[in-house]
């Protein structure tokens, strides 16, 4: 299974009770696939809220977006969660649902050692026929998978295809030149994608996307066709929307900053739960600049 090179980690579409929008679901899904360019979306992701969003949510949100995409993307079901038996009866149900992947970040605040790691990543992966991306993200799970757990479960399980890194440079060229040719590293850092790419990732799974995917697409397209110098002048030009997505000008959890983001564009997404909050009026407004600037 091939995810693309650009993968969007969808934001999920809020009314102002903080029920789902649906309409604005289908109506963003095809934002991001028709405009943006997304190749595969993730669903319920850490950028869609995943954790104040229900089960029941969860499967609406898979069940909706595969009937919603209708093969213009494929759509990656995060499911990964701390608990293992959770993780697969998520993933399960994802799969019932249709979707063409897993997501599954390393487990948060229950510390598994490296052999934790490995056994829980394999048992979800034999419960599923569907190909699995693998999660690491230390900043917030504080816990690091390492090269070698990655590498074991590359060689070791068929349907582990890839690992979404948001590490050093280091590691992620270190796991794409040792992995296993089928086996694809995603940057999950838009500030990384291009020196991603220049030590062997694949793509990115972005949250920029939502906002300059088109142009994303075309620099990663610049830089796989050969043409460095015009991957390097779009790298130059989108840097700023990647930093300043996450620092407006001090750091915001996402997707706080995004949704707002998306919101000035005309694509109504809503606010963000609990024990998120709005951005502030000075966050905005450096929002508003960020967005004014990348367009001239």
């Amino acid at each position: 299974m091939d995810f693309g090179r650009l993968i969007t980690a969808m934001v999920t579409p809020f009314h102002n009770d903080l029920t789902i929008d649906w309409e604005q679901t289908g109506r963003l899904i095809d934002y991001l696939i028709e405009e943006q360019k997304s190749d595969s979306l993730v669903v319920s992701g850490t950028t869609g809220e995943s954790p104040t969003l229900t089960d029941e949510e969860k499967v609406q949100l898979f069940q909706f977006a595969v009937k919603h995409a209708r093969g213009r993307a494929r759509i990656i079901a995060g499911t990964g969660s701390n608990n293992t038996a959770h993780s697969i009866h998520l993933t399960q149900e994802a799969e019932a649902a249709g979707v063409d992947g897993i997501l599954l970040v390393v487990p948060y605040y229950n510390k598994p050692s490296q052999e934790g790691m490995y056994q829980h990543f394999k048992a979800i992966a034999s419960a599923t026929k569907l190909p699995v991306m693998l999660y690491n993200v230390p900043s917030r799970t504080v816990s690091s998978m390492s090269v070698d757990t990655t590498l074991r479960l590359a060689n070791d399980v068929p349907n582990i295809v890839s690992t979404k890194e948001c590490v050093s440079i280091d590691q992620m060229a270190e796991i794409a030149a040792k992995a296993p040719e089928h086996f694809k590293v995603y940057s999950g850092d838009d500030i990384t994608t291009l020196p991603g790419l220049s030590v062997g990732i694949y793509g990115i799974v972005s949250v920029a996307s939502h906002v300059i995917g088109s142009e994303m697409k075309l620099m990663i397209e610049a830089f796989v066709q050969g043409r460095n110098q015009d991957a390097l002048v779009l790298n130059n030009k989108l840097s700023p929307v990647f930093k300043g997505l996450f620092n407006c000008p001090h750091p915001v959890p996402n997707p706080v900053a995004v949704k707002h983001a998306l919101n000035l564009q005309g694509v109504a997404v809503g606010g963000v739960r609990l024990p998120l909050v709005q951005a502030t009026e000075q966050e905005q407004e450096f929002i508003k600049q960020l967005l004014d600037s990348n367009r001239t």
